[in-house]
């Protein structure tokens, strides 16, 4: 089997995985299923894909980070700044000395500093497979914000830690102060890269578009070029390309909200995103498929080595590893929690004690995926005297053995905790909902006055009544929606119940609508062109209400 049909097999595997999910009679995670089918195409063809971490890296990550940091809710990382940065970086530190030294112990012929840099490399979260997870499990959604907002930042931590747990390894030495400077530099020049990129990116752009103008894919493609550009300026500056491409991100959510890109051109862009992220995160778990029998072999041929003959002592070292990192976390939220609720208490704030379970679930939430895979395979082969590296194949084998488990526990453990649990409402989205669409109402009133003015003065006075009128019908449509939302809080539920009435009943009509369309086209009454021109006007009222 070729490169490109590899290729596609795993496409034709990221399609099939979903239709096989809702196939089985039983609940399994999706990223499972496409680690399953990654490992057939393997015994399939008979041989698995050549993975270079760095091309790995490059294609992968860039644009699912970006996509994360475009799309994470901004006010709720202010809110919950402590807890995350709690979690972005106390707890890798914690996660490595605890689980460093778990792993020595429980392997005693892998050396301290690899015990170390395999602790590095699994404590970081990972934001496209707690995505993969969020879309199965009900997960509360200010929960979902943290558990996003850690993946996303607790990446530079734990691949520093990782860089320095393999520099001790390959040289024998540490220097705390030197590891300190170069993850400040890596943070801060890697998201002040990703801003600037970002910013330079979209005024030049712009100014093309006004002197020049542009096609109209040329926003779309640029859009996808971007993390790309910020991730590879990063890292010939030696900072971190992984901020750089969430910074990005965050960025562009910035950029927008200035509200010149059109209209159609945003949604074309969101439908090219989507299939992209759709594309990515399922052959990340592929590729994790194919490169697992390739791993398992040379982690039987180490546990060989150091002694133990049994192959089964790998299931051991691997559940015992997941099971430790998962105390470590639990440890560690719990213990900050009671922080910040004694710190809360000292403020005369009244602080609700989290149920158990929320704890626990947040546990069980420190889903490891591609980050961890990707960053574990960077490992040397040999160290600088000619040896192989010690353990090599063991360590990741044991990486990729703890992504499986706490893919497997998350899908499977969170669903029983989270069933039946009272959680605390999110601030007033209803009614902040209502405000802005109100103000917005508003805001089109006051237009729509004015632009008729302005068609007044310009038009022969046989042709005012007609302007007169169409201003009337729009601006009778607009307050009519102002009306309805500026009724009191009494009358909230009615106005909701009308809201979905009234969307089904526009669903119903536009698709009768289309259905007429599909068939005059059908029957030659009507040419391809107004029938795709038609149907594009539906689908684009369609979507409002969707």
């Amino acid at each position: 089997m070729s490169s490109i049909e590899l290729v596609l097999a795993m496409l034709l595997a990221v399609v099939a995985s979903g239709y096989l999910v809702r196939m089985l009679p039983f609940s399994l995670p999706l990223p499972l299923v496409q680690i399953a089918l990654g490992a057939a195409i393997t015994a399939v063809s008979g041989r698995g894909v050549t993975l270079e971490p760095e091309v790995f890296f490059l294609l992968f990550l860039p644009p699912l980070l970006f996509l994360d940091g475009w799309s994470i809710p901004k006010n709720g990382l202010l809110r919950d700044r402590r807890v995350i940065l709690q979690l972005a970086l106390g707890l890798v530190v914690f996660t490595v000395v605890g689980a460093g030294f778990l792993i020595h112990m429980l392997i005693p012929a892998m050396p301290l500093a690899v015990a170390f840099a395999l602790a590095a490399i699994v404590s970081p979260t990972d934001p496209v497979a707690v995505s993969s997870i969020a879309a199965r499990v009900p997960i509360p959604k200010r929960m979902m914000h943290i558990l996003e907002a850690e993946s996303l930042l607790n990446d530079a931590s734990g691949l520093v830690c990782f860089r320095f747990a393999v520099a001790a390894a390959m040289t024998g030495s540490f220097s705390l102060f030197s590891a300190s400077l170069t993850f400040l530099w890596l943070a801060l020049a890697g998201v002040g890269i990703g801003v600037a990129f970002t910013l330079l990116v979209s005024v030049v752009q712009q100014g093309m578009s006004r002197r020049f103008g542009q096609d109209s894919g040329s926003p779309i493609l640029i859009s996808l070029l971007t993390p790309f550009g910020a991730y590879l300026v990063a890292e010939m500056m030696q900072a971190s390309g992984i901020l750089a491409a969430v910074a990005a991100g965050m960025a562009m959510s910035y950029v927008e909200l200035s509200g010149r890109a059109m209209a159609n051109m945003r949604m074309q862009r969101a439908a090219v995103w989507a299939t992209v992220q759709f594309a990515l995160n399922g052959v990340v778990f592929v590729l994790m498929g194919e490169q697992l029998p390739r791993i398992l072999h040379g982690a039987l041929a180490s546990v060989a080595q150091g002694g133990r003959s049994n192959p089964w002592w790998l299931l051991v070292y691997a559940l015992v590893l997941s099971l430790g990192l998962a105390v470590l976390r639990y440890v560690w939220v719990r213990v900050s929690l009671r922080l910040s609720r004694l710190r809360a208490m000292r403020r005369g704030e009244v602080r609700e004690k989290p149920h158990w379970r929320l704890v626990l679930a947040m546990s069980l939430s420190g889903v490891r995926g591609a980050i961890t895979l990707a960053g574990v395979l960077t490992l040397p082969l040999v160290l600088p005297d000619g040896t192989p590296f010690p353990a090599r194949d063991l360590a990741v084998f044991l990486a990729a053995a703890v992504i499986l488990v706490s893919l497997l526990l998350a899908s499977l453990g969170l669903p029983a905790l989270l069933k039946g649990l009272k959680m605390p409402a999110e601030t007033g989205e209803a009614q902040e909902e209502d405000f802005a669409r109100r103000k917005a109402v508003e805001q089109a009133i006051a237009a729509i006055e004015k632009e008729q003015q302005v068609l007044l003065s310009g038009m022969p006075s046989t042709d005012a009544d007609i302007c007169t009128q169409a201003a009337a019908r729009v601006i009778a449509l607009y307050r009519h929606r102002l009306d309805d939302r500026s009724g009191d809080n009494g009358d909230a539920l009615q106005l909701r119940k009308s809201d979905q009435i009234e969307r089904s009943l526009r669903l119903a009509g536009l698709q009768a609508e289309r259905n007429e369309v599909f068939d005059l086209a059908r029957h030659m009454r009507i040419s391809d062109e107004t029938s795709r021109k038609l149907v594009r006007e539906i689908d684009l009222a369609e979507a409002r209400y969707r």
